[in-house]
């Protein structure tokens, strides 16, 4: 078992903050632009996809909660990985996971861009992105309690907005309101071609798989975990919190919008404007169209925000272990990893760029480019549970505050889910090219820890 450096983060941050950042750091362009790919492959299904969904994510992240109470620290997964496993896994697992939210954050400033255009359509997309990037980054730099206060404040205004649409639809549908109090009802969910189920079992599971990938960034709880001020309380009480609730918050929309829109009608790319947007335009109810567009920025904001946050912290503690350049390990006066959180946001600059060259395609190649990475670091969270429940001798695993429900059985469900997942994405022809990228990237990883971190310690780098 080895040992990883102790952290000098400030613990500013409280339950309610925690419980918010990770909403708003999951609910994104998932929900707002990239639904329009889901509905078309999966149709109403969807919905009971998120069923499922909840029940495997709520059981991964049991499995990152058991170890993070016991251990927390900005880390997380990577750092438990290098302690419990071996140094290049916490090495691949930490690189993969900056990696990932390098390619998250490069999409949100791009649906930013792609947002902007439905009101200033002559406006260049690389603009807003840049302007976004540049911001956010700035708020990244203040102490965590100032960026834990403006991100609450951020993700429950993007919240209340969501539950006030949700509501407002469900008037519709219920109600009749706006309709002349004629209501629509739910039958566009059954009633169209192909039923609630139209594509049969490869629908439920395109539908399972993208209900799977929302839940991108809610390991976020792991992460912040380290700068909390109560962990052993506040991670468990965000963990049963979290995982319903953002939920909830993709299905209460997808349900509203199937129901007032047909959902045959809502098949999108994944490269214009938001199918919420579309459908309002198209119902006629421009004011709403305007309103939910302001929406999606809000999310994509406050998401790409999040990945800023999470990546500053991971490069601090891959930094700390000797796995990354020395001089990212370095603090402001306030105890912010100024110069992790610095790097990643230039590297993230890439986007910007590639916005000005390639706007039209550069969405659906970055959100394709982060699927398998998300299984992999998924994978890691649960394998770094067992690793560390068999390093306890029985009285430590009896004195656990938040053990892994039926433990080993829950891990070796989520591990055929997640190989069921990965063989998918390799069948499919949209998505085979992540899948084949993955293991070349850990093969990467592995010469570049034995060329680099194993031989010279990064001291040479």
């Amino acid at each position: 078992m080895e040992d990883i450096k102790k952290e000098h983060l400030q613990k500013g941050l409280k339950e309610r903050h925690v419980n918010l950042i990770a909403i708003g750091g999951s609910v994104g362009i998932g929900l707002f632009l990239a639904s329009g790919n889901a509905i078309a492959m999966s149709g109403p299904c969807l919905l009971l996809s998120y069923v499922i969904g909840t029940f495997f994510m709520y059981l991964i992240m049991r499995a990152l909660g058991e170890v993070t109470v016991e251990y927390p620290m900005a880390g997380s997964f990577s750092a438990y990985a290098h302690k419990f496993i071996s140094p290049f896994a916490g090495f691949a697992i930490g690189w993969s996971y900056w990696f990932m939210w390098i390619m998250i954050c490069m999409a949100q400033i791009t649906s930013i861009g792609i947002y902007c255009n439905f009101w200033w359509p002559n406006l260049h997309q690389w603009i807003p992105a840049l302007a976004s990037l540049v911001w956010l980054t700035s708020m990244n730099l203040f102490n965590v309690k100032i960026f834990g206060e403006f991100e609450f404040w951020f993700a429950i205004l993007k919240v209340a907005i969501i539950v006030a649409f949700i509501l407002a639809g469900i008037s519709i549908i219920a109600f009749g309101l706006g309709n002349g109090w004629k209501a629509i009802g739910i039958s566009n969910l059954y009633k169209l071609k192909g039923g609630f189920v139209p594509f049969g079992f490869y629908g439920i599971l395109m539908a399972f798989i993208f209900s799977m990938f929302s839940f991108i960034g809610v390991e976020f709880v792991g992460i912040i975990a380290g700068e909390t001020k109560v962990p052993k309380k506040t991670i468990p009480a965000a963990i049963n919190k979290v995982v319903p609730s953002i939920s909830l918050l993709y299905m209460g929309p997808l349900f509203v919008i199937m129901c007032l829109y047909p959902w045959l009608n809502l098949q999108g790319d994944g490269v214009g404007e938001s199918v919420f947007v579309t459908a309002f335009m198209s119902l006629g109810i421009k004011k709403a169209a305007l309103v939910l567009n302001f929406i999606v920025i809000l999310a994509s904001l406050s998401a790409c925000s999040s990945g800023i946050f999470t990546n500053g912290r991971m490069l601090y503690n891959l930094a700390l272990n000797n796995q990354a350049p020395k001089f990212l390990a370095n603090l402001s006066s306030s105890k912010t990893p100024v110069n992790a959180v610095l790097f990643s946001s230039f590297v993230s600059l890439m986007g910007v760029f590639l916005n000005y060259f390639m706007p039209k395609t550069l969405f659906m190649a970055l959100r394709n480019s982060t699927t398998s990475i998300a299984l992999l670091t998924w994978g890691g969270i649960v394998a770094v549970q067992m690793y560390a429940r068999r390093s306890m001798v029985s009285e430590n695993i009896s004195n656990l505050k938040y053990p892994m429900p039926f433990y080993p059985y829950s891990n070796y469900l989520i591990f055929g889910a997640l190989i069921l997942i990965f063989v998918t994405l390799a069948i499919d022809k949209v998505t085979r090219v992540s899948a084949i990228l993955c293991p070349l990237w850990l093969v990467f990883l592995y010469a570049v820890y034995k060329l680099f971190v194993k031989k010279n310690n990064m001291k040479t780098i």
